[in-house]
C-alpha cells in the first residue's frame, strides 16, 4: 500500500468516536475526575481514548462552558510524565498537534532531526500546507524559515524539498521513459562516480510522485545491480542518509515504515515515548489498523504486545485503547 493511497481508508481508522455523544457529561466526567485531592486516571482515559478528535475539540468547549477552566491546563495540572504527554498530544487538532511537535524539534540546543524528517516525508501536500498554516498560527513564525534556520546543507535543502509536497500525483501516471532517465540519472549521481552529486537524488526523491518513484527504484535496480536503498546506505550517512530512506520508505509502503517507527520506539532497552506517542495518536483516525496489520506480518508479534512488554500503568492502559484489539 503506497502512500497518498493511505488516506481514504476507512478500515485503518483505530478510533471511531462515540456514535451517541454529547459533550457536557463527557466533560462533567472529566471534571469530577479532577476535582480535589487525587485524579481518577481511569475516567479520564474512559472518555479522551473513546472519542474522536473532533468530539474531544467540544468536550474542551464544554468543560470551559461549564466551569470557566481551559481542559489543556487543567490536565496539565493534574497529570504528570508520559501519561501526560499523550493526553495532551489527544488535545490537540491534529495539524496542530504536528506543528507543535515539529516546533519542539526545533526548539531549545539541538534539532530533532528524526521529527521533522517523519512528518515531512509522510505527509501530502494538503496535509502539510495545513501543518504550515497551523504552525505560523500558533507560533508567529514560517515554518520553512525555522528549518532553514535550524539545519544545513543537503538536509536543509531535502526537507524544504519536502515541505514544497510536490511528491503528490494521484493520477498514477508513469513516463516510462523518463523513470528510466531519472533510474539512469541516480546512478550516473551515485554509483558511477566518484564522490555523490546529492542534488541530483534529493530533486527526484523530493519531486516525482510516488508512483512514478516506485518505477524508478526498479529501472534502478536493473542498471546498478543494487536497490536504491543499499546506494543511498553507501553513499550518503546521517540526517541526510535517514531523510532519503525515510522517502523511499514512505513511496515503497507507508504502512510499514509506521510500523517500523514504532518496533524501533520500544526494541531494546528504553522507549521513544515521544516516536511512540506522535505516531499512535496522528494515526489513529486515519490507518492505525493497516499500520498493525503490517507491524505483525513485519514483527511476528502484535502492537499490543509489545505496548504491554513495554510501557505500565496508565499510560500502557491509554496506548491500548488507542490502539483498539489486535487480532
Amino acid at each position: 500500500m503506497a502512500w497518498w493511497k493511505a488516506w481514504v481508508e476507512q478500515e485503518g481508522v483505530s478510533v471511531k468516536g462515540s456514535p451517541h455523544f454529547n459533550p457536557d457529561p463527557d466533560a462533567e466526567t472529566l471534571y469530577k475526575a479532577m476535582k480535589g485531592i487525587g485524579t481518577n486516571e481511569q475516567a479520564i482515559i474512559d472518555v479522551l481514548t473513546k472519542r474522536s478528535n473532533a468530539q474531544r475539540q467540544q468536550i474542551s468547549k464544554s468543560f470551559k462552558a461549564q466551569f470557566g477552566k481551559d481542559l489543556i491546563e487543567t490536565l496539565k495540572s493534574e497529570l504528570s510524565g508520559k501519561f501526560e504527554r499523550l493526553i495532551i498530544a489527544l488535545m490537540y487538532p491534529p495539524y496542530r498537534y504536528e506543528a507543535k511537535e515539529l516546533y519542539d524539534a526545533m526548539k531549545g540546543i539541538g534539532t530533532k532531526e528524526g521529527v521533522i524528517i517523519e512528518i515531512l516525508a509522510s505527509r501530502t501536500k494538503n496535509q502539510l500546507q495545513e501543518i504550515m498554516k497551523a504552525y505560523e498560527e500558533d507560533y508567529g513564525s514560517n515554518l520553512e524559515e525555522d528549518i532553514k534556520a535550524d539545519t544545513s546543507g543537503y538536509l536543509e535543502r531535502i526537507l524544504v524539498c519536502l515541505l514544497q509536497g510536490s511528491r503528490d500525483d494521484l493520477s498514477g501516471y508513469v513516463d516510462p521513459g523518463l523513470a528510466l532517465q531519472d533510474a539512469q540519472d541516480l546512478y550516473a549521481a551515485g554509483e558511477k562516480i566518484c564522490g555523490t552529486d546529492e542534488m541530483k537524488f534529493i530533486t527526484i526523491l523530493c519531486t516525482r510522485s510516488a508512483t512514478h518513484l516506485l518505477r524508478v527504484f526498479e529501472e534502478y535496480e536493473k542498471i546498478a545491480n543494487k536497490s536504491i536503498e543499499d546506494s543511498i546506505k553507501s553513499e550518503t550517512h546521517g540526517s541526510l542518509e535517514e531523510a532519503m530512506l525515510t522517502v523511499v520508505k514512505c513511496t515503497r509502503n507507508l504502512h510499514s515504515y509506521f510500523a517500523e517507527r514504532l518496533y524501533f520506539a520500544m526494541k531494546g532497552a528504553g522507549t521513544l515515548d515521544g516516536t511512540l506517542i506522535r505516531n499512535i495518536v496522528s494515526r489513529s483516525e486515519i490507518d492505525l489498523n493497516l499500520i498493525k496489520n503490517q507491524f505483525k506480518k513485519m514483527y511476528g508479534k502484535t502492537l499490543s504486545s509489545m505496548i504491554m512488554e513495554d510501557t505500565s500503568g496508565d499510560y500502557k492502559n491509554a496506548l491500548l485503547n488507542l490502539v483498539g484489539s489486535d487480532l
